[in-house]
């Protein structure tokens, strides 16, 4: 397939399907999914390819020790873990996978959504201790309620789509107007942030963190929410101010919050999670056999494609 020799360095597990396509395309493939820093900082500059997930962080000192690295490869969605403009700097493609992981993430999201509408966490952990509550839950219906989705690429548009499947109302914010058609698909209005903030019954966050996403939810836009209204966070968890979250579900401002992601993982602070209207998952959104299957796929085929291009 290509005449040159190029090494790999798998530093996150990934699918085994993605690592028989590099290998059929005649590249050494290492894979070592337990990597520490200091290991990668000392080997980078034998390979030409890093794959990763969200585990290894792939600095600028990591890309300065990459004498030969071509490729920086995410299985997965977001470049936060990589620094984007140290590899440009350099010349090095950074390439990601964004696409595989819509739909895990969305059915996350969806799932999330009903858990907080039922109280399913805690009537199912009640159940387990022996106690019949069922005049304790009284939930709400997602039809009829007002879906705000912020961002509206590969995941945001999918849980548009399955919403509108419960008979919700979808309000939409993106940096740039998405399509008529897109719009008409979803029976979708798009509007300022600020708007949807006041609007939705639930917002739900699907952007990626970058230094004008960070806290893009904060004390101010909480504020402007609907009192009794919902966050739902499956994107990255800087993206909201953790304080001001806090702060609003413990005075009754917002009457709930899902959250997969958190601005340290694993967190170290349990205040937040343990709070009784919290729903909480350890940032599983793309943690099925389908979605890592053709994450990984995607990534080795644009790997492929790059190195030929070369």
């Amino acid at each position: 397939m290509t005449n040159i020799e190029v090494d790999v360095l798998i530093c996150d597990p990934i699918h085994k399907t993605g690592i028989e396509l590099l290998k059929k395309a005649g590249f050494r493939v290492t894979v070592n999914s337990s990597i520490t820093y200091d290991e990668l900082k000392r080997n980078v500059a034998f390979y030409d390819v890093l794959v990763v997930r969200s585990r290894t962080k792939i600095t600028k000192e990591i890309i300065e020790s990459g004498e030969k690295l071509k490729i920086i490869a995410r299985a997965g969605a977001g470049l936060d873990n990589i620094d984007v403009k140290a590899a440009e700097e350099k010349g090095i493609s950074v390439v990601n996978s964004p696409e595989a992981l819509a739909v895990a993430v969305a059915e996350l999201t969806l799932g999330l959504i009903l858990c907080l509408a039922r109280g399913i966490p805690r009537a199912d952990w009640l159940m387990k201790e022996g106690k019949w509550a069922k005049k304790e839950f009284y939930g709400w219906q997602l039809r009829g309620k007002t879906l705000g989705v912020l961002g509206l690429g590969n995941i945001g548009s999918h849980v548009a789509r399955l919403a509108k499947a419960f008979g919700m109302k979808i309000l939409i914010t993106k940096r740039t107007p998405p399509p008529l058609e897109v719009l008409e698909e979803l029976e979708a209005e798009f509007i300022p942030l600020n708007e949807l903030l006041k609007r939705s019954d639930i917002v739900t966050i699907h952007v990626p963190l970058t230094p004008q996403t960070h806290h893009m939810i904060g004390e101010r836009e909480i504020e402007l929410m609907k009192n009794g209204a919902y966050i739902v966070n499956t994107s990255r968890g800087a993206i909201v101010d953790e304080k001001a979250l806090l702060e609003a579900l413990k005075s009754g401002k917002l009457a709930g919050a899902a959250l997969d992601v958190y601005e340290i993982e694993p967190p170290t602070n349990y205040e937040l999670i343990k709070m009784p209207n919290v729903v909480c998952t350890p940032h599983i959104g793309a943690q099925t056999v389908e979605a890592q299957e053709m994450a990984a796929k995607i990534i080795a085929e644009k790997i492929i494609k790059t190195i030929k291009g070369i």
